[in-house]
């Protein structure tokens, strides 16, 4: 069996988050998708492939994505969590093949995502929410109220990277699945709009009890 991988957003990964201090302690694979240090890479920006074929090369045969979402429901709020089970990309078109092999039908590997909520739960981690859909969103800007009113009606919650990242590690034979953090409302759910600072700030505060959840729930998953 080969190792367990974990890639973490700017939140996590972040200083003071502590995420990639909890991953390397339960001695699986940490990889910082929007790179590492000063030289942050923008979501519409990240090579994905890249990314998961260092794992791939490092012995890795699952990955478990840590990513940061928008809520497109008020009543599911900041700091919640989700293990979705499917997404909505209609736009990417990211692959690592140039012949018929792009023809893929690409999901969530279905054994290893309920893996992850059979362990999750049996840490003692945080409440995590089984199913839910991601949109997945060019990015790097932030939605538009009427983008998000129609977005809504489809899905759960928004982001900018995990369907190009899980479409890339199927064509590499990566066993993928996500917990999401919601660390704001998307922009139109509430009444103002969304502020950068306020998303900077709530997705601080979600820090510090992710954290304690990996580090909670990662020995039962890198076994």
């Amino acid at each position: 069996m080969g190792s367990l991988a974990v890639i973490l957003g700017s939140g996590a990964a972040g200083p003071g988050g502590g995420g990639i201090a909890a991953v390397a302690e339960r001695h699986a694979v940490v990889r910082q998708r929007h790179g590492s240090g000063d030289a942050y890479v923008l979501p519409h920006r990240i090579d994905h492939e890249a990314n998961l074929r260092a794992l791939a090369e490092a012995g890795c045969d699952r990955v478990l994505a840590i990513c940061s979402v928008g809520s497109l429901d008020p009543g599911l709020g900041v700091g919640s969590l989700v293990c979705p089970h499917d997404f909505i990309a209609l736009q990417v078109t990211v692959t690592g093949f140039d012949d018929p092999r792009g023809h893929a039908t690409p999901g969530f590997d279905t054994a290893w995502r309920s893996e992850v909520l059979a362990g999750w739960r049996a840490s003692g981690a945080g409440e995590l929410r089984d199913g839910g859909v991601y949109w997945q969103t060019n990015g790097p800007r932030f939605e538009t109220p009427a983008e998000i009113g129609l977005i809504a009606a489809h899905a759960d919650v928004v982001g900018m990277t995990l369907a190009s990242e899980c479409i890339v590690a199927g064509e590499l034979g990566l066993r993928y699945a996500a917990v999401c953090a919601v660390d704001n409302l998307a922009n139109g759910i509430e009444e103002r709009p969304l502020s950068p600072a306020e998303l900077e700030r709530d997705r601080a505060r979600n820090v510090s009890r992710l954290r304690d959840d990996l580090a909670a729930a990662l020995p039962e998953l890198a076994r």
